[in-house]
């Protein structure tokens, strides 16, 4: 396999931090769309929430990549602020699921369209097949492959 010049290798890293920061921002603006004293940190846990539906805090853990203590934390944060609610699990009476709440959904809703928007127009002028190749791409990057 071929050494991929260093060159190369920059101005990938470079593209990387500025899409880095690019999504910071955004995150920052969930946060404050959703709630003005609502932590960033937590909105991966309301995105995750709000792509897949209620979820066990055991499940959270292993999706966010977090551990137990930091989501029981943002649980309860997000859940003082009305954005989360606690719910019964349908499949085992003793555990709880966690939600989002109605209200807190509908924003996310809106702000993923918002953002499936600029995704398409940012994207105006390419091929499905290349937004596909670029998403496989992607994937093997954050897979390590």
């Amino acid at each position: 396999m071929e050494s991929i010049p260093r060159e190369v290798l920059a101005a990938l890293e470079e593209e990387m931090a500025v899409r880095s920061q690019l999504r910071r921002a955004r995150t920052r603006e969930l946060a404050h769309l959703l709630h003005p004293r609502l932590d960033p940190t937590a909105v991966p846990l309301i995105g995750v929430l709000g792509t897949s539906g209620a979820l066990r805090p055991s499940d959270l853990v292993r999706v966010l990549h977090l551990d137990a203590s930091t989501v029981s934390r943002q649980i309860a944060a997000v859940e003082r602020l009305g954005l989360v609610t606690r719910v019964p699990d349908p499949t085992d009476a003793r555990a709880r699921l966690v939600d989002l709440t109605a209200q807190a959904r509908e924003q996310f809703t809106a702000y993923l369209d918002e953002r499936l928007d600029d995704w398409e127009h940012a994207f105006r002028g390419w091929s499905t097949d290349d937004v596909q190749q670029l998403t496989r791409l992607l994937r093997r990057l954050r897979e390590g492959r």
